[in-house]
């Protein structure tokens, strides 16, 4: 076996792996096929049972004996081409409508034929980001459900492995990879028909996103699942396409791991776990242990840096850059997590190389137009609250949800009606991991059914998935008024609170907001006030001149404004100012590294806003006291009583 490739599922995943010093033992019952097969081969990719993309030309590539010709047939078209001197070849068919029946792929060279069976013509969708996507149905609320009805012929199933990174060729290894998260192997480079045992172990987003295009299209579906646990979305970009980013916070990434790269030295790497290996065992015998026998002292060389799975550029050379030449009709990102270390700094890097990586990538399948649907990050860590409300908005991962909605925006601004975006913050679950996937996978489903397909109809079609927006702020009165572009309501369709939205005035000091529609100053049929349902009004009794808003800005925030679709109104803000600098704007003394005053700046406002949410809340509970006194002096008068304190004697 090939040295095994490690996955994490989380931050604390990648930490453990890095510090790993086994390995797994090759498993005896499985035969593993290389990237490049000896003799005549096609690209891994290409197998039976695979889904190949409808309506553009077919690229087949694969390699033989330098200077043999090759003819590819299939669907009643036939090709040839030569094998290089490095034995590669590739030909292009021309493009094939949709086909649910079974075909056959012939593939033959001057000595052997390869034959690839039951091969259907359809839509094939790449699912990309890390262990959120990556999360399999069996661990998803009502997956079971999901996993016994899934019994889906005309859908195909295929997990890619993680590659072998800048080492990688046109193809990649069919393979047993293993998980020291999950301590075991999971089959990865298959081709898969749906079954609910197939199914089980796949991306759950991915599945019901596919389950309901092919319900409703009738289509074929091929589902590539290329998400990584633990990864960023810098090394999901090429690298030559990072070195091209104008933007002060990307360089400086890429020069911290070009200086990681230049320094590190295998030898001493391996001198320093030595050492500690011996001290390990020193400490074991002063404490008369016995010595395992397997705790043996490290060997290897490890390469360091250089093949860290979060190196810019690594994972898309390792398992994005396999796919070139392959079409397809789009792709669904879902990732975040790992980027929310870096603060500011990260998030600002985050928006100047996610719109890059997505041209990266319709570059890389040959489509400029191809469709991208991104859903923001998803949710961690304790609710937000009204009582806990300050607190949790100083979090980086509110920022990088705001890059990837702005991302977004430049992309539609620019004309770009291919990008699609969909909110997931409201599926709120306290774990990283939260296991609500089965909505964020059907609302991806929904733009796609309504723009790609065409299904979802109507007047109203492209408010079933776009977001409403804001499209006008004015200030007045100590109110902000924000004109919306659809009639907005609360997500349980009630009369009741807008939640979520906050304001601050020049202190930056945010506060909730208490949020209504507009009133008209007319009455309704009923006798009740009217409200102009696209403008929202916002002010708090402690903000007596608000300047900006931001709406939804937590890990897990409150918010339940939605459109008249019951699209949510995504996390955004309307101020500029950086998560190390709200409230309080202390510079860090000269020369302190940039993760000590990060870390110095986070406690120092966290503090701040725990301070202003029990300030506000003793200030609020006095000004229901006086609200109520009148009310409760009445009650008395009313019932004779005297002892203000009833009940006790």
């Amino acid at each position: 076996m090939k040295a095994p490739v490690l996955t994490a599922l989380c931050l604390a995943a990648t930490a453990a792996l890095r510090a790993a010093e086994t390995k797994p033992m090759p498993r005896a019952d499985v035969v593993e096929v290389p990237s490049i097969s000896p003799g005549l081969c096609v690209a891994n990719l290409f197998q039976s049972h695979m889904v190949l993309q409808r309506d553009k030309p077919l690229r087949i590539w694969g390699w033989a004996a330098p200077g043999e010709e090759v003819a590819v047939s299939f669907a009643g078209q036939a090709a040839r081409a030569t094998a290089a001197a490095d034995r590669a070849w590739e030909l292009t068919l021309q493009p094939v409508p949709a086909n649910a029946s079974p075909q056959v792929m012939t593939v033959q060279g001057k000595q052997s034929t390869l034959t690839l069976e039951d091969i259907l013509v359809g839509d094939v969708w790449v699912l990309g980001g890390q262990s959120n996507m990556e999360f399999p149905l069996g661990n998803v609320d009502d997956g079971e459900l999901e996993i016994v009805s899934a019994n889906f012929p005309r859908i195909r199933l295929l997990t890619l492995p993680q590659g072998k990174g800048f080492a990688s060729v046109r193809s990649f290894e069919r393979l047993h990879e293993w998980s020291a998260w999950f301590s075991r192997h999971f089959r990865k480079g298959d081709w898969d028909p749906c079954t609910p045992e197939t199914v089980r172990e796949f991306s759950a987003i991915g599945y019901i996103f596919g389950r309901r295009i092919h319900m409703a299209s009738g289509i074929p579906i091929g589902l590539k699942n290329a998400s990584i646990g633990g990864t960023t979305v810098e090394t999901w970009t090429p690298e030559d396409v990072l070195r091209k980013v104008d933007g002060a916070e990307t360089r400086a990434v890429l020069k911290e791991w070009d200086d990681k790269i230049a320094v590190f030295d295998p030898k001493a790497d391996l001198e320093a776990r030595a050492r500690s290996h011996e001290d390990r065992i020193g400490r074991m015998k002063a404490k008369g242990e016995a010595i395992p026998p397997t705790l043996q002292p490290p060997t290897d060389l490890r390469p360091g840096p250089a093949e860290d799975q979060n190196r810019p550029g690594r994972c898309y050379a390792g398992v994005i850059g396999p796919l070139r030449g392959l079409a397809a009709a789009g792709a669904v990102w879902h990732q975040g997590f790992n980027n929310c270390f870096n603060g500011t700094a990260g998030a600002r890097m985050y928006h100047q190389v996610f719109g890059k990586m997505i041209g990266a990538w319709r570059e890389t399948f040959g489509d400029p137009k191809m469709e991208f649907c991104i859903i923001s990050l998803c949710t961690a860590g304790e609710p937000q609250t009204r009582e806990n409300f300050l607190a949790p908005m100083h979090d980086a991962g509110s920022y990088i949800r705001e890059a990837q909605y702005r991302t977004f925006l430049d992309l539609r601004a620019a004309g770009d009606r291919n990008v699609g975006f969909v909110s997931s913050f409201d599926l709120r679950k306290s774990w990283y991991h939260p296991q609500i996937k089965i909505p964020a996978g059907e609302r991806a489903a929904t733009w796609a059914l309504a723009t790609r397909y065409g299904i979802l109809k109507g007047r109203d079609a492209e408010n079933l998935w776009l977001p409403p927006t804001i499209d006008k702020v004015e200030i007045a009165g100590g109110e902000m008024r924000l004109s919306m572009s659809t009639e907005v309501k609360t997500r349980d369709d009630s009369e009741g609170r807008l939640v979520g939205f906050a304001i601050a005035g020049n202190d930056r000091r945010f506060h909730p907001a208490d949020a209504d529609w507009l009133s008209t100053g007319g009455k309704d049929g009923r006798n009740r006030e009217e409200k102009d349902r696209k403008v929202l009004v916002l002010k708090s009794r402690f903000v007596p001149e608000p300047v900006h808003y931001r709406y939804a800005w937590a890990r897990n925030p409150m918010g339940n404004i939605v459109g008249a679709q019951r699209v949510s109104l995504p996390a955004q803000r309307s101020d500029d100012w950086p998560l190390e600098e709200t409230p309080l704007q202390s510079a860090a003394p000269p020369g302190t590294p940039d993760d000590a005053a990060r870390r110095a700046a986070t406690a120092r406002n966290r503090q701040a806003l725990e301070l202003g949410d029990l300030e506000r809340r003793v200030l609020e509970a006095e000004a229901t006291i006086e609200d109520l006194r009148p009310a409760l002096e009445k009650a008395r008068r009313a019932t004779g009583e005297t002892n203000p304190t009833r009940g006790t004697p």
